[in-house]
């Protein structure tokens, strides 16, 4: 190929990378909506768009996204006046929607409508999608409403920075019925909060069905720098933990994935579970507040729809918990407790088999005051870094899981390669050091 072929093919590949950026309103918004190609960008101008958004059929490319996005400033309100879904993404790929407010009509709403929903089972692919920079709340007319909901095989989906509040379910991520698997997400940087139900569930997985393109190789759900909160609001359809994470299939692909639970911040649940786990997982550098049910546990694992295999629990704080660590079953593939800070009635509850346990540091509730910077349980105030001096241990004995993302960092994002601290913390706290809170965790 000659150089002007070489340049010429070098800017026609850019030229479709490149798309169209085009401008809507809430007149005229439905009709671009099946016009878009990929590596096009729909800026949704202020106001509010009353006819839902749906989206079919838009497929763009690992170079040239569709993005769907609000305005710089401003709100785009997407609202849902149909009996329908509010986005619906059927038959899509590499698709990003990003700084949309997608908002329900609360309690009194029309039952069983979802904030974004990809259903349909294997009659519907839905792959490469991200949600950014959106609110999604108020979906909340019972506990199976959803802020997000997949019902489809799905895979590659990024869900970032998003606030999701007072919904039924703030996000629930594959089918009760183990069919639909959620494959190799990343949920980060995400607020859920109140809703009546878990903030996030990720449900068990059954033998994966043959779908083209679905990843056969092992991978990773990453769930990390997320805050998840509940409220005392009842839950009628039963007490729900702030996440819970189901089983990969037994066999076959997906049998070797992993969850990777990290930075993230639970705080209250007054009568479950902060995190409920079974499957293959590893949990580190996250703070856990506030559980006081007797029977629960900040960290519960236990089989549930499908048995514990593995489990890497370190380098996690938990105050103020009835339990705080709970292995119940046996995991069946390995284990390590190791370099925990603990301060509940009952800091560690394990299986009998479980001897891969050191280098915590455990006490009552009572006792964190003497070792943490302010336990008491005001959000906003709290603050559960270690005291100077305090929570601290040898370093030879600290097992680094260098094949996990972010293995060195902190709650914090702070370095552990200086020295090590048992605990979420790398030591006191620091100018960078994020505050327990009610907000998106940077």
């Amino acid at each position: 190929m000659t150089r002007l072929a070489c340049l010429l093919a070098f800017l026609t590949l850019c030229t479709l990378q490149a798309g169209e950026v085009k401008h809507a309103t809430p007149n005229d918004y439905r009709r671009w909506l099946g016009e878009l190609k990929a590596g096009d960008t729909l800026v949704l101008a202020e106001g509010v768009y009353d006819r839902g958004l749906p989206v079919t059929g838009a497929h763009g490319t690992p170079e040239a996204w569709i993005t769907i996005q609000g305005p710089e400033t401003g709100v785009a309100e997407i609202r849902q006046t149909q009996v329908a879904n509010c986005v619906e993404l059927r038959q899509c790929s590499f698709v990003a929607l990003k700084k949309l407010s997608i908002i329900g009509d609360g309690p009194k709403g029309t039952p069983g409508l979802f904030g974004i929903s990809a259903q349909g089972g294997l009659k519907n692919s839905v792959h490469h999608i991200v949600i950014e920079d959106c609110v999604i709340r108020d979906w909340n007319t019972s506990q199976q409403a959803v802020g997000i909901s997949t019902k489809t095989p799905t895979w590659d989906w990024i869900i970032r920075r998003n606030v999701i509040r007072n919904c039924g379910t703030g996000l629930y991520l594959g089918n009760s019925n183990g069919m639909d698997p959620f494959i190799r997400g990343v949920i980060e940087h995400n607020l859920v909060e109140n809703p009546v139900g878990y903030c996030m569930e990720i449900k068990f997985q059954k033998p994966r069905p043959v779908v083209e393109g679905m990843p056969l190789e092992p991978g990773r759900t990453i769930i990390r720098h997320n805050v998840f909160i509940k409220n005392d609001a009842p839950s009628p359809d039963g007490d729900r933990a702030n996440l819970l994470v189901g089983g990969f299939p037994n066999e076959g692909p997906g049998s070797q994935d992993m969850y990777d639970i990290h930075g993230n911040f639970f705080w209250h649940n007054p009568r479950e579970s902060l995190l409920q786990v079974s499957g293959r997982v590893t949990i580190h550098d996250n703070v856990f507040a506030d559980c006081p049910s007797a029977g629960h546990a900040a960290i519960m694992l236990r089989d549930h729809d499908l048995p514990v295999k593995l489990a890497h629990i370190y380098n996690n704080t938990i105050c103020s918990a009835a339990r705080g660590i709970r292995i119940a079953s046996a995991p069946r593939e390995g284990h390590a407790v190791v370099g925990n800070v603990v301060f509940a009635g009952e800091p560690l509850s394990l299986h009998s088999t479980c001897h891969v346990v050191g280098v915590n540091v455990t006490g009552s509730t009572a006792e964190a005051t003497e070792h943490l910077m302010n336990p008491r349980l005001i959000l906003g105030e709290v603050d559960l870094h270690p005291k100077e001096g305090h929570c601290t241990a040898d370093d030879t004995k600290h097992p680094f899981f260098k094949t996990l993302g972010e293995y060195d960092l902190d709650f914090d994002k702070v370095s552990r390669r200086r020295g090590w601290f048992p605990g979420a913390y790398a030591g006191p706290a620091r100018a960078v050091s994020w505050p327990l809170q009610s907000a998106v965790k940077p």
